[in-house]
């Protein structure tokens, strides 16, 4: 299997099946569906872009497509923990205030990640690439 490819699964289900573990206990619930939540810890948008990013740069080196997916990853991240976390907190907000004042409906809102999470989704991608490429086990 593609090296890369492998990375980025191992980062998919090493970030999300966190999140479902962590979700399944905060509810008191198992759901596989938690697999597709956003928000939360650890960030799967940084464990999936820095998957890429890392296996990338091991595999290739310092190339073209390192040098893209390494601004793809900050953009993503700085995204994740900007404009997608002020959102979220937001959308919180109006949920707080529909309740309060007994308006019906129920607003969807992305939810964005604190710096820890991204931090750690970080680290979840990075681990993903050393051991899809063998690196890990170089050392």
């Amino acid at each position: 299997m593609n090296q890369i490819l492998l990375a980025i699964i191992l980062a998919f289900l090493g970030s999300q099946g966190v999140k479902m573990i962590l979700h399944s206990y905060k509810n008191k619930k198992f759901s596989h569906l938690y697999i597709f939540e956003t928000g939360g810890m650890p960030s799967g948008h940084s464990a999936l872009t820095m998957a890429l990013t890392t296996s990338i740069l091991i595999i290739e080196g310092t190339s073209t497509a390192f040098f893209i997916s390494a601004l793809l990853a900050f953009i993503t991240i700085r995204d994740a923990t900007g404009v997608r976390y002020t959102a979220g907190v937001e959308g919180q907000y109006l949920t707080k205030l529909l309740k309060k004042h007994k308006i019906k409906g129920n607003p969807k809102f992305a939810q964005g990640h604190t710096p820890m999470q991204a931090f750690v989704g970080t680290v979840v991608g990075i681990l993903s690439a050393l051991i899809a490429t063998g690196f890990l086990f170089q050392i």
